[in-house]
C-alpha cells in the first residue's frame, strides 16, 4: 500500500501563487509516476501535471507556463508550484501515484482562487 498526503492548498487572489506538496509513504519502492489531478463539482477529475521517476514531465495545456511539477525522490515528495493563478484553477487537487500499474490517491486539498 502507498499513502499519499497532500498539503499546501488554500485561498489566494488571482495572479497569486501556491505550492502543493504530496508526501508518499508505505510501499514507495518502484513508484513509477506521480502527478496532480483536479476536480470541480459536476466534472470529471482531470490531469494537471505528472512526472516520472526519471523526471519527465507532462502538463495540461491550461497550466503550461504557469505550473511546475517537481519531485524529490530523497524525500518521497512531489510538488506543484502554481503561479499566475486564475479563478478557473479553483478545484480540489489530488495527488496520484502509480506503482506496478496500481493507482493511489491522496485525500485532496482545496485550492480557491478569488477574482
Amino acid at each position: 500500500q502507498v499513502q499519499l498526503v497532500e498539503s499546501g492548498g488554500g485561498l489566494v487572489q488571482a495572479g497569486g501563487s501556491l505550492r502543493l506538496s504530496c508526501a508518499a509513504s508505505g510501499d514507495i519502492i518502484c513508484i513509477s509516476a506521480m502527478g496532480w489531478y483536479r476536480q470541480t463539482p459536476g466534472k470529471e477529475r482531470e490531469l494537471v501535471a505528472d512526472i516520472t521517476s526519471l523526471g519527465s514531465t507532462n502538463y495540461a495545456d491550461s497550466v503550461k507556463g504557469r505550473f511546475t511539477i517537481s519531485r524529490d525522490n530523497a524525500k518521497n515528495t512531489v510538488y506543484l508550484q502554481m503561479n499566475s493563478l486564475k479563478p478557473e484553477d479553483t478545484a480540489v487537487y489530488y495527488c496520484n501515484g502509480v506503482r506496478y500499474g496500481h493507482e493511489y490517491w491522496g485525500q485532496g486539498t482545496q485550492v480557491t482562487v478569488s477574482s
